[in-house]
C-alpha cells in the first residue's frame, strides 16, 4: 500500500481501499473504521475505508496506524446488536474485516502484521 507514506493525505487510503473493494463488486462499511496507535488502541487519525474528504491529515514518520478494510457482500449498512458489540449487515449479506497495522516511512509502510 505505497499510498500510506509520510506526506501523503489519510483521505487517500480510503480511495484506495474504495475502489478496489468497488472494483470487486462488493461495499465498504463506512460506520467502522482504522485508527492510530500510540499511548491507547484506538487514537487519532481516523482511517476510514472510502474516499472521506474530512480525512485530511497528512500522514508523517513514525506515525503507527490500523489500516481495515470492512467489506461486504451487500450494501454495506450495518446496526449494533443489543449487546452493543456485534456489529451486523443491514441487508444480513456476508461481510469480513481485514486488519494490518502499519508504521508510515518516507518511501513505503513497515508492515507490522505482516504473516
Amino acid at each position: 500500500m505505497l499510498v500510506a507514506r509520510a506526506g501523503r493525505r489519510v483521505s487517500e487510503i480510503g480511495r484506495t481501499i474504495e475502489r478496489e473493494v468497488r472494483r470487486a463488486g462488493f461495499s465498504v462499511i463506512r460506520d467502522l473504521a482504522g485508527h492510530g496507535i500510540g499511548r491507547t488502541i484506538h487514537e487519532e487519525p481516523r482511517v476510514p475505508n472510502y474516499a472521506d474528504p474530512e480525512a485530511n491529515q497528512v500522514l508523517t514518520e513514525g506515525l503507527v496506524i490500523t489500516v481495515e478494510p470492512i467489506i461486504a457482500a451487500g450494501s454495506g449498512g450495518v446496526f449494533v446488536a443489543r449487546d452493543k458489540w456485534t456489529v451486523v449487515t443491514a441487508d444480513h449479506r456476508p461481510s469480513a474485516h481485514y486488519e494490518h497495522t502499519l508504521v508510515i516511512t518516507k518511501n513505503a509502510p513497515i508492515l507490522l502484521t505482516a504473516s
